[in-house]
């Protein structure tokens, strides 16, 4: 299923190369669009499964499933369904309105959770999940991303947390080399 997922980045063009900057801040001269995949269903469905999988592979027990908005959401909903957990979305900032919560869905103390993201780069904005969820009492089981970009994100998530990376940014550049030089 690794091989179909690498596959699909290039059959659904979500890497783009040129001038970007990344929401760490750094500029990069390619950009992974995990959302390219995450609203495409069969996609999607290839992802949670993958994402179940390995967490299966590692022994992570999880009671329920988180994301990040935006690009988490998608992939923490499929993977919800896909293993029957509930559901939690991190927001970056509280509601400004009703509960005024940083999160929708429920946390209890105690709570493992698995936390997924689409993309990391430096780790930062899953890590900053992981605290809003660490104080509201839940457990962080494991981090699984679907691209490790490889610039210190999973040495920083490591220190803390079992990480998950579905594919690693070498492994997709291995790939584009390979198909160039069959062409």
């Amino acid at each position: 299923m690794k091989d179909e997922l690498i596959r699909a980045f290039f059959s659904e063009n979500a890497i783009l190369f040129g001038r970007f900057v990344l929401t760490s801040g750094k500029e990069s001269d390619y950009y992974i669009n995990v959302k390219k995949l995450s609203t495409n269903p069969g996609a999607l469905r290839l992802i949670a499964r993958l994402m179940a999988e390995e967490a299966e592979r590692a022994g992570i027990e999880f009671d329920r499933v988180a994301g990040p908005e935006l690009g988490a959401v998608p992939i923490a909903t499929a993977l919800s369904i896909e293993t029957d957990r509930p559901l939690v979305i991190v927001r970056k900032k509280p509601k400004g309105h009703g509960t005024g919560s940083q999160i929708e869905g429920e946390v209890k103390p105690g709570d493992r959770v698995f936390l997924v993201e689409d993309v990391t780069t430096t780790g930062g904005s899953v890590l900053r999940a992981a605290e809003v969820l660490e104080k509201l009492g839940a457990e962080i089981a494991a981090i699984s991303v679907v691209v490790d970009r490889e610039e210190g994100a999973g040495e920083r998530i490591g220190e803390r947390y079992t990480f998950i990376p579905l594919v690693r940014v070498s492994e997709l550049f291995e790939r584009r080399n390979a198909r160039s030089v069959e062409e």
